[in-house]
């Protein structure tokens, strides 16, 4: 028989409390509103109820609260906080104090992508985009090699790329710190644009290699380490991996960066083994 936890008036707030129960070990559902126009949260269990009641408090203070978000990602699910459920720019601030680096990742492109649509495209990307590798020997422009992370091309590939930033990319920096978010960016940001040069030519540019290093770091630090609260449901890693094979198809109707995403994913994988390794000697040699 189910217990009533709370009722919330925003549909979006009610499943995100409701997954996060869920992932705790508290099953809860979400009842449909009737008459009153709110959302009910329901335990399955009785014997839940005071240990709910404290994690109610705490969303109730915290209801932007990325963990709450993640929840619903582990559970295979994406809730979208829809029109007054929090995306405010106070709300946003608040995510940006937790998971700054994302913050500035994604304003940084933002403010690139804004520039090109109003016409400075091409003096950007003069500036920011890679060169042959011998050219770049001589003109020792070494920012380039991080530079054609931040340019993006379209709406569609700005917009997928920095949703997909945002949650992965937080997702580290809140669970292993800025360090560790910044060391994946710049090691997959600069061997995904050299392979790619090499391979391809200069003439490419997106956060897509960076994106698919995130994937596979916590998608094998998840793996190797499940205690560390990294994970992905295995429907987004598949879907990722699918998406990677259409490209080298080519099957779509734009060309995609396909050797920068095959390396930033292996490079994002070989840190996770790497940083997994590291910590099982550490601990080894502490309990020595």
């Amino acid at each position: 028989m189910t217990t009533p936890l709370i009722s919330i008036r925003n549909e979006s707030y009610a499943h995100l409390l409701a997954n996060y129960l869920t992932s705790r070990g508290m099953p809860a559902q979400v009842q449909s509103p009737v008459s009153s126009g709110e959302y009910v949260v329901l335990l399955q269990e009785q014997s839940d109820i005071d240990a709910a009641r404290v994690v109610c408090d705490d969303f109730i203070r915290q209801p932007n609260h990325p963990k709450y978000q993640q929840a619903a990602w582990q559970n295979g699910e994406s809730v979208i906080l829809t029109r007054g459920s929090g995306y405010s720019f106070a709300g946003l601030m608040r995510w940006g104090k937790l998971a700054p680096l994302t913050a500035l990742v994604l304003f940084t492109c933002t403010a690139i992508f804004a520039l090109s649509l109003l016409g400075l495209f091409e003096p950007l990307a003069r500036v920011l985009m890679m060169q042959p590798l011998p050219v770049l020997m001589n003109s020792h422009e070494w920012w380039r090699l991080l530079g054609p992370a931040f340019i993006h091309f379209s709406a569609l590939h700005f917009i997928f790329n920095m949703l997909w930033w945002s949650m992965l990319g937080s997702q580290i920096e809140q669970k292993l710190g800025l360090s560790m978010l910044l060391l994946v960016l710049l090691i997959s940001a600069i061997v995904s644009n050299v392979a790619q040069v090499v391979v391809s030519g200069p003439a490419f540019g997106g956060l897509s290699g960076v994106v698919y290093a995130l994937l596979g770091f916590i998608w094998w630090i998840g793996w190797l380490k499940p205690g560390w609260g990294l994970a992905l449901p295995k429907s987004i890693i598949g879907f990722m991996l699918v998406w990677l094979v259409i490209g080298y198809a080519d099957l779509l109707w734009v060309n995609m960066a396909n050797t920068a995403h095959t390396v930033g994913l292996i490079s994002g994988c070989a840190l996770a083994g790497i940083l997994s390794v590291g910590s099982d000697r550490r601990g080894r040699a502490q309990s020595t």
